[in-house]
């Protein structure tokens, strides 16, 4: 299934969704931070998910349990490479010297990500 880009409610309701594997729709409202929208807007914004194919539900009389049917780090690949080449034209170089430069990293951060680079080429011998 081809993954699609989700709103900022959609993710909102399937980062819930991920963690608690299955939920009823209030189980969703409860995890949503104060303010709580209605119960009818998560109501439709969970029946618009079930239609781009994010989640399923098992039904057990007037109620419906939600699962999704995405995982996370699907979402997350998809998300990722989105980014990478909307922002950074697939460079991987250029996304490294953007977090290097934008968060202002130390030399303690750059040490443990040449780290990080050195044991990832190490494997790939």
């Amino acid at each position: 299934m081809k993954v699609k880009e989700l709103t900022k409610a959609e993710e909102q309701i399937m980062q819930i969704l991920w963690q608690l594997k299955e939920a009823i729709v209030k189980d969703i409202i409860e995890k949503i931070p104060e303010p709580k929208p209605a119960y009818n807007t998560v109501s439709t914004v969970v029946r618009v998910l079930e239609g781009k194919g994010f989640i399923d539900h098992k039904a057990y009389g007037n109620s419906h349990v939600y699962f999704p049917l995405i995982s996370e780090d699907d979402y997350k690949k998809f998300t990722f490479d989105k980014l990478m080449k909307n922002y950074f034209s697939d460079s991987y170089k250029s996304l490294v010297s953007f977090i290097a430069d934008e968060k202002n990293l130390g030399l303690k951060e750059l040490d443990e990500l040449t780290e990080l680079l050195n044991n990832l080429k190490n494997k790939k011998q």
